[in-house]
């Protein structure tokens, strides 16, 4: 079966004929960083994390670019001014116990096939931090504002703990195949625990830390 031409080429992508049916080719993505992909897709003048902060003294209290409230004294972090070696704190003035660099250097991929009629994510992650808690969950665009649901669509499997070297490899179905409108995202658990359905609060014992959004 001849696919149009007139086809764009995300559906061309998601789309092939596989014994005489439709079925979603293989997905796959690399993750950036949350601050790269939040400072482009809200056109920051600075590159900025609005996830996590910095110390200054000059900062006052204030609620940040995503709703986030913090302490005076702190504010996040800009990308490319700021010292890489800043040490990383949470809204409330709490020491995360890494720097702004360590927090920027994780990577990832993630591919999501078909597999018997259920969507099966695969994810690899390096450079996480060691025996720490985090969460995959999913950005849902289309909904205003933006909603996050947890990856698998109950959250019994989306949490995972880091290897001590700091890689992750995640497997787990999910209940409906991405689109543009939706996206992969890997929250840190400062706290050491997870929170099921929910995130967790945002900038305090919650961040946002690599994301990858379908074409």
């Amino acid at each position: 079966m001849k696919v149009p031409a007139i086809l764009s080429a995300a559906a061309a992508l998601l789309l092939a004929s596989v014994g005489g049916g439709l079925a979603a080719s293989p997905l796959k993505m690399d993750f950036v960083t949350h601050a790269a992909f939040f400072s482009a897709e809200f056109k920051q003048p600075k590159a900025l994390d609005p996830q996590v902060f910095i110390h200054d003294a000059a900062a006052q209290a204030a609620t940040g670019s995503q709703g986030i409230k913090h302490v005076a004294g702190v504010r996040p972090p800009l990308i490319d001014q700021d010292a890489k070696s800043s040490t990383l704190y949470n809204a409330e003035d709490k020491p995360l116990g890494f720097d702004l660099q360590t927090w920027l250097l994780a990577s990832g991929s993630v591919t999501i096939t078909m597999q018997g009629g259920k969507s099966l994510l695969e994810a690899n992650f390096r450079g996480l931090r060691p025996n720490a808690h985090y969460s995959l969950f999913e950005n849902h665009f289309d909904q205003t504002p933006v909603s996050f649901t947890p990856m698998d669509g109950v959250g019994k499997t989306n949490s995972f703990v880091a290897q001590p070297d700091g890689s992750a490899k995640v497997s787990m179905t999910l209940p409906d195949f991405p689109t543009h409108a939706n996206a992969v995202l890997l929250i840190y658990h400062s706290d050491g625990q997870t929170h099921g359905l929910e995130r967790g609060r945002i900038g305090i014992d919650t961040h946002h830390q690599l994301i990858a959004r379908p074409e």
